[in-house]
């Protein structure tokens, strides 16, 4: 049963993937039929993400109501009806009506998911999880690609990703009893000595949640501006940059992949420092006035150093904080993860805008060097903390 439950949890992280990356892949085609300006998809982008940002941080509240299986369950009903929204809608107007479910659906689940694998499986489990994220962020542009080619029916795109988000909804809706039973089997401990404390009151989590700002936004950026960096300071041409940054996504997704198998060796704290350490080591190779072939071999590099960062951070939110507050505390991370990958690719576009595309790499080491001086300190802090628990 518990196997079962966990391969419904891998098909709704593929599918929590496949809309992230529509916009971006249908835009060109949207923005020409309904008349748009070219900014306009950042606009519905920021509106996205401020849902996703507002679920994640209700999340604790509303799983602790509800549970889990039903929050997943409703959270993929609203983002499959959104989808179906964006192939009904006659104009931007109603993209921006359609984008606040979408969002609002994006983070409750994403958070619950999240959560629960942390608490109730393996630090491997989530490694995979979201290199299976990888796999529906990976599909999405493929299939949209499938109705564009032309005769840029991105309509039909968008209700083929709907179509599949509803059939989720249904499985997840015949899966309600083996969520209950599942959690009945294995219940979450509670922690006394925090219980009265606020979440954001424990020693740490601000520190935990910069930490997660920083690596969000080094993701964020390496994809937004990666190609412009490499068309303009590196003078490749758009078809060869956008080859590399594929590259550098690539290696995120099969470097979490991996890391689920070095999790039977390492701890989450010694991926958490390596990875980071190697992410540095990519920077270091853009920043350096080295040849050309260095440069690109640095975002493959930065990907496979992020690649078990972001999971094994959300796996060890419940042993570094307590299980009682896990919920909350999970939601605070990932609405302060996704206003990173937000706010800091445009911050970089500013910065840009006012020098040269060139600060990129320095960009890139700032967030690499915030994230691990972060991390660092937060690991003392929780040394500390359990060194007082053990007096």
């Amino acid at each position: 049963m518990t196997l079962l439950l966990l391969l419904i949890i891998y098909l709704a992280f593929i599918s929590l993937g496949l809309p992230d990356s529509l916009l971006g892949a249908a835009w060109p085609v949207m923005q020409q039929e309904l008349g748009a300006p070219l900014e306009m998809a950042g606009l519905l982008f920021m509106v996205i993400a401020g849902g996703t940002i507002v679920s994640s941080l209700l999340s604790g509240r509303i799983i602790a109501r509800f549970g889990t299986g039903t929050v997943t369950f409703f959270s993929g009903l609203l983002t499959a009806g959104a989808l179906l929204g964006f192939y009904l809608a006659p104009s931007v107007v109603w993209l921006f009506v359609f984008a606040i479910p979408l969002g609002l659906g994006a983070g409750a689940v994403d958070t619950a998911l999240n959560n629960y694998v942390a608490l109730h499986y393996k630090a491997h489990h989530m490694s995979w999880l979201h290199s299976f994220w990888g796999v529906g962020a990976t599909l999405g542009p493929i299939i949209m690609a499938q109705f564009i080619s032309g005769q840029q029916l991105w309509r039909n795109g968008y209700l083929t990703i709907s179509i599949i988000q509803f059939a989720l909804a249904a499985v997840l809706l015949f899966s309600l009893p083996l969520w209950k039973k599942n959690s009945a089997a294995s219940p979450d401990e509670a922690v006394p000595e925090e219980s009265h404390v606020k979440p954001l009151q424990i020693k740490g989590v601000k520190l935990a949640m910069l930490s997660f700002l920083f690596y969000c936004g080094a993701e964020a950026t390496v994809g937004l501006w990666g190609s412009s960096y490499l068309v303009n300071v590196k003078e490749l041409s758009a078809a060869e940059a956008a080859q590399w940054v594929s590259l550098y996504w690539g290696g995120l997704t099969a470097g979490r992949f991996l890391t689920g198998f070095i999790t039977f060796k390492l701890n989450n704290l010694t991926l958490i420092r390596y990875g980071q350490i190697i992410a540095l080591a990519g920077a270091a190779l853009m920043l350096l006035p080295l040849p050309l072939p260095f440069t690109l071999v640095g975002f493959v590099v930065i990907g496979f150093g992020l690649a078990p960062i972001f999971p094994s951070m959300l796996h060890e939110t419940p042993a570094r904080f307590g299980k009682t507050h896990s919920q909350t505390i999970m939601g605070y991370q990932m609405a302060v993860a996704y206003t990173g990958s937000t706010l800091l690719p445009p911050l970089l576009g500013f910065v840009a805008s006012q020098t040269s595309i060139a600060v990129f790499p320095c960009f890139i080491a700032v967030c690499a060097v915030g994230m691990y001086v972060c991390s660092e300190r937060l690991n003392g802090v929780v040394r500390q903390k359990n060194v007082g628990i053990g007096r």
